[in-house]
């Protein structure tokens, strides 16, 4: 089986693809982890079929990816070997589900990784970051329009680029996304955010249909000026600039504001599940890491109404 495994992990991201409804960011990154691992495999255990797969091997490709540097000579985080990990128990959960005979993956842990305090802003750190845009220029009325949205709405970066200038109604001030696992859901935009995106569209003086473009490069006005639109990695770079500038105490990412709204909205007293629902999460479990802000609430609670407590 060993000879047909790349055309097998095929397969496998064709199936995450149209059977998983998978985005294609998801089943990229599925692609690089098990790429590495069937090179690992070919390479160091090459006469031993998959069916003979063991615990051993997996303890060894372990040890290969705790090993592992990249470019820059950096090794991979513990949270970045699970990655790996991960995708190769689905994958191998595949390979059973179509009646290929290879190791249970559920005989493979996953070790722990140390919990990570959940980054946000207070709504004053928000403030700084967001008044720190140079709004002289077209391009800082641009960053200022991301960050209003972003806090906002609690888009993820990859939801805020695809965004088209036609897409939000500024009347209503909401608009659909398709967003991770082409779930539809609403978002509603905030009278702040709202204003600022009309700023942003008064200053433009193209037609281009991306609701956010870039400044530099090459203009392309092709395809309605597709080409034009910013990328994920610019919106992360510009979130970082104005932390830089507004030297705010915490390393925030463009996460963080999407951090930030959720955690914005529980403090003034939403529910979790319609905070699943603004956040595009499948599952409730997802949006649980933000109990740090509801068991604030109900120790408050209890301390102001349970008899007990003077």
């Amino acid at each position: 089986m060993e000879t047909k495994l790349p055309k097998l992990a095929d397969d496998f991201l064709e199936y995450l693809e149209i059977e998983k409804n998978c985005s294609k960011l998801t089943i990229r990154d599925y692609r690089h982890y098990l790429d590495v691992f069937i090179d690992w495999y070919i390479r160091t255990i090459p006469n031993k079929s998959m069916e003979k797969l063991e615990l051993s091997d997996i303890r060894k490709y372990r040890v290969f990816l705790s090993n592992k540097v990249d470019a820059k000579g950096a090794g991979l985080k513990r949270v970045t070997q699970n990655y790996y990990v991960i995708a190769l128990r689905s994958f191998l959960r595949f390979l059973i589900k179509n009646d290929y005979k290879t190791l249970e993956p559920s005989k493979i842990d996953l070790p722990k990784t140390e919990s990570r305090s959940l980054k946000f802003l207070e709504r004053d750190q928000v403030d700084r970051l967001v008044t720190s845009a140079d709004t002289s220029k077209e391009e800082g009325v641009r960053d200022r329009a991301i960050m209003e949205l972003l806090f906002s709405t609690g888009l993820r970066v990859s939801e805020l680029v695809s965004l088209n200038r036609d897409q939000i109604n500024l009347g209503r001030k909401e608009f659909g996304i398709i967003g991770k696992g082409r779930r539809s859901r609403i978002v509603f935009v905030s009278d702040r955010a709202s204003d600022w995106i009309k700023k942003y569209l008064n200053v433009r003086k193209d037609a281009y249909k991306p609701m956010f473009i870039r400044y530099s490069g090459a203009i392309i006005e092709e395809n309605n000026g597709e080409r034009m639109r910013l990328t994920p990695r610019s919106v992360e770079r510009v979130v970082k600039k104005y932390v830089r500038l507004s030297r705010l105490p915490v390393d925030a990412t463009v996460h963080t504001l999407r951090h930030s709204f959720a955690t914005d909205l529980l403090t003034n007293g939403a529910d979790l599940r319609s905070v699943q629902e603004m956040l595009g999460h499948k599952n409730i479990a997802t949006t649980q890491i933000y109990t740090h802000i509801t068991n604030k609430q109900l120790r408050e609670v209890h301390k102001s109404f349970h008899s007990g407590n003077k």
